[in-house]
């Protein structure tokens, strides 16, 4: 039953611009409903006094906080996915060294796919220099969020050109973990 309203709000959200999102975040009993109704709020653009809200409500709930590090860079405008991402990356609460965080972040920022493949490469600039900054550190994460890149030959020359740009700039970056050298090869070597 949950998951089906929250559903019907996120289409309706879309056609109030938030408004029934905006009663549930204040009136929700359960974090299920309270990060709904967030989810609504920021792909609505009224989301800034939600965050915060949340943010205080959850932040003795690691798993929590990291459902919030991921909706940000997930829901917002495409156009502001990169900034979102780079923002969150200074939060106090952002421990690069947790794999789960890192991912939550991370993973966030690549599920906005309109926002990652945004033709600045912003996004795939901030992807690659967190990839190369947490390689001597964890290196099997690392790489597994390289993936990321793997569908770099279907998209248009520029994006490919970005992307390749990346994926050239971890390959040639030193002392280069064995884990993420193979993935971003592998991926790098893949053609359309």
């Amino acid at each position: 039953r949950r998951a089906l309203r929250l559903a019907c709000l996120a289409l309706l959200s879309r056609i109030d611009g938030g408004g029934r999102a905006a009663d549930l975040f204040a009136s929700a009993g359960n974090m299920t409903e309270s990060a709904g109704a967030l989810a609504s709020l920021i792909a609505a653009g009224r989301a800034e006094g939600a965050l915060a809200a949340f943010h205080d409500r959850w932040k003795g709930n690691r798993l929590v906080i990291d459902k919030w590090f991921t909706l940000q860079p997930a829901l917002c405008p495409p156009d502001a996915a990169a900034d979102v991402a780079e923002r969150l990356a200074a939060h106090p609460d952002f421990d690069w060294k947790n794999p789960n965080r890192f991912r939550a972040l991370l993973g966030g920022l690549s599920a906005n796919h309109a926002g990652f493949h945004a033709a600045s490469g912003a996004a795939y600039r901030f992807y690659a220099e967190w990839l190369l900054r947490l390689d001597p550190v964890n290196p099997q994460t690392a790489a597994r969020m390289s993936t990321a890149f793997q569908s770099w030959a279907r998209y248009d020359e520029g994006r490919r050109s970005r992307i390749r740009a990346e994926l050239d700039r971890i390959l040639a970056a030193p002392g280069l973990s064995r884990d993420l050298g193979e993935m971003a090869g592998r991926i790098r070597g893949a053609d359309a």
